[in-house]
């Protein structure tokens, strides 16, 4: 398949472009997040939090955290959460809205940069583990998910929330369609950078979305593998338990 997009780059260089990416758009980025999808994006992560279902006193992990978001909401259920990026940008401002978010002097969410690909945590670590908006980015999204069940305890929940591919084929065209124009144009008006925002569709084209997800959580040896389609199937969230 063709790639037309500055910032994708299969292979090695991956990581690079796409760092490059967010850190062109990490002061716009919950801007933008709100405007293309009319503010629904914070109810979706609140859904992915209740699937978490950690309760005080557990351990989370949320890789490829951004600005903080699905970390900062773990974080005022109690549990003690860690959230990992590689960019520094995002992690900027995911430490600055945990400061003024939080009376305690105690870093929770602690926000670290790392890979997503490489988790610097030991086996069986966390009750639960999430990612939104991330696997997609990865140069290996597989790898990505093994990392994440390998860190998860027995009995953790696996959580993934993403851009999806519409099961309806009419659906599916008219959402594409909306990838590829108005959400490039809203970037190109309040960041910009038309290029950062046309890379979603392009990064879609490359992801297996949430049945390919799905397949590979099976594979996995996942159980209780659930895709929830959100909007038709536009966002998607992928849900498995590691056994125990």
């Amino acid at each position: 398949m063709a790639v037309s997009n500055v910032f994708y780059t299969p292979g090695e260089q991956r990581a690079a472009k796409v760092n490059d990416l967010f850190a062109a758009i990490a002061r716009r980025y919950d801007l933008l997040n709100d405007l293309q999808s009319f503010g629904l994006h914070r109810h979706w992560k609140h859904r992915v939090v209740k699937l978490a279902a950690v309760r005080s006193g557990q351990r989370a992990l949320d890789v490829c955290c951004g600005t903080g978001d699905i970390a900062l909401t773990l974080a005022r259920g109690g549990a003690e959460v860690i959230g990992l990026d590689f960019s520094r940008a995002m992690l900027e401002i995911a430490t600055n809205r945990r400061l003024k978010n939080t009376q305690s002097a105690r870093a929770n969410p602690e926000f670290i940069q790392g890979d997503a690909e490489q988790l610097p945590f030991p086996d069986n670590s966390f009750d639960a583990v999430t990612v939104g908006y991330g696997l997609r980015n990865l140069a290996g999204w597989e790898t990505g998910l093994r990392e994440m069940c390998r860190v998860a305890k027995p009995g953790g929940r696996l959580v993934v929330l993403d851009f999806g591919k519409p099961p309806n084929a009419l659906w599916r065209a008219i959402y594409f369609a909306h990838l590829k124009m108005t959400v490039p144009l809203l970037g190109w008006l309040f960041c910009g950078n038309a290029d950062a925002y046309a890379y979603i569709l392009e990064s879609l084209k490359h992801y297996p979305a949430q049945e390919g997800v799905a397949t590979k959580m099976r594979e996995l040896k996942l159980s209780n593998v659930r895709v929830f389609n959100l909007l038709g199937g536009a966002m998607a969230i992928n849900y498995g338990e590691k056994p125990k």
